[in-house]
């Protein structure tokens, strides 16, 4: 079966989707069903050469994003003449309007309705016009959650089948034990500054993470705590203001370190030697933070009635979104050692091994194959 996969979206420092988008190209690359194809940026086949060896990549789209959406709208039939796929997938909301039938779309969440604020005004626009043509369009959607498949069905319903499948866990680098023992992570946190005892964040900069919040909830128990210390490691996105206006009123700024982005070694060993892991977001597709955390045997501190505790349930301390005062107190709890920790550390691993990126892959190869066999080719397993 022979897949255009749409990566042109994804950074060279990917996060998030980016993340997702790079692990099912491995999969499928491996995947002994598929013949894969991949659109890329101009000039960045080689990066994807290297993480998907058995694809052929094609490095025919722009750069810069607002080029990269005009080349989808009315360049991109000339590559699906090309490659002739049975599927074409676009893993970050969107497709093109011609030419790419079947289609299958990834929808992560639909923030873009529900909280427009959190968004740049120019790409609210842009990507609640995209879902919409996919809940019009594709010939199937894949939801990253049950909850983004219900938020679909309330605000865009769509006219094709929705499949939810989970995102995975790198176990080979998400795990509580890594290979050169204690000394090894040290030696990674030693390189940004970092000494423990420390809180831990992981991700973008950006408001709904609610990294304000949890920069204003440290500084009322770090009193109690002289050595402990806030890590805030990731990209400052859009709308990061609010954090910096949080922090430079804090009492204890000076032990709250920002590390920007660091690399994909560095981050599980943030998590292994983390007193606590928080993750406040206040709305997430999946929250694949949060299940890192967990794979990596970390204490984790996540948000009450979200899809973070559909997924981690009680082996989390769980409070409710923007009560700072609760969040506080779940911090200091954690610092001090409270006599669930161990338990909850061995539920959460329980639960982070249950999610593979070849799981996913193979789910999603299972949705081509319903895709194919609805637009009457044939299921090159029946052949």
């Amino acid at each position: 079966m022979r897949v255009l996969l749409d990566v042109s979206a994804v950074p060279a420092r990917p996060v998030g989707a980016g993340v997702y988008t790079t692990a099912i190209a491995r999969g499928l690359s491996a995947h002994a069903d598929v013949e894969l194809h991949l659109a890329t940026r101009k000039g960045d086949d080689a990066r994807w050469q290297a993480i998907a060896p058995d694809a052929r990549a094609h490095a025919v789209v722009p750069d810069r994003r607002p080029a990269r959406i005009v080349w989808e709208q009315t360049q991109a039939i000339r590559l699906l003449h090309s490659v002739a796929p049975d599927v074409w997938h676009g893993p970050h909301y969107t497709m093109p309007m011609r030419g790419a039938e079947p289609a299958v779309v990834t929808v992560h969440d639909l923030t873009f309705f529900d909280h427009p604020e959190w968004h740049e005004r120019t790409k609210v626009a842009v990507f609640r016009r995209a879902i919409r043509i996919a809940a019009r369009r594709a010939a199937a959607i894949v939801c990253v959650s049950e909850h983004t498949a219900e938020r679909l069905r309330d605000r865009v319903p769509p006219s094709c089948p929705v499949h939810v499948i989970h995102h995975g866990v790198d176990h080979e680098r998400f795990r509580p034990d890594p290979p050169g023992g204690v000394a090894h992570d040290e030696a990674v946190l030693g390189r940004y500054g970092i000494r423990r005892p420390f809180v831990a964040f992981v991700g973008t900069i950006e408001p709904r993470k609610a990294v304000d919040q949890l920069v204003r909830a440290f500084d009322r128990m770090a009193g109690a705590h002289a050595d402990l210390r806030l890590v805030l490691a990731g990209t400052p996105g859009w709308g990061a203001q609010s954090v910096d206006a949080a922090i430079a009123g804090a009492r204890h700024a000076d032990r709250i370190v920002r590390t920007g982005y660091v690399p994909d070694d560095a981050v599980p060993a943030l998590f292994r030697r983390a007193a606590a892991v928080a993750y406040p977001s206040a709305e997430e597709g999946f929250g694949m933070p949060a299940l890192e955390a967990l794979a990596c045997g970390a204490p984790l501190v996540t948000t009450r009635g979200s899809v973070m505790e559909d997924l981690v349930g009680d082996t989390a301390l769980l409070v409710p979104f923007g009560d700072i005062r609760a969040l506080s107190g779940a911090l200091d709890m954690l610092a001090r050692g409270d006599a669930g920790l161990a338990d909850r550390r061995a539920r959460g691993h329980a639960v982070a091994t249950r999610h593979t990126w070849e799981a996913c892959a193979d789910a999603h190869v299972a949705v081509y194959r319903s895709v194919q066999r609805m637009s009457g080719d044939p299921d090159p397993s029946d052949r």
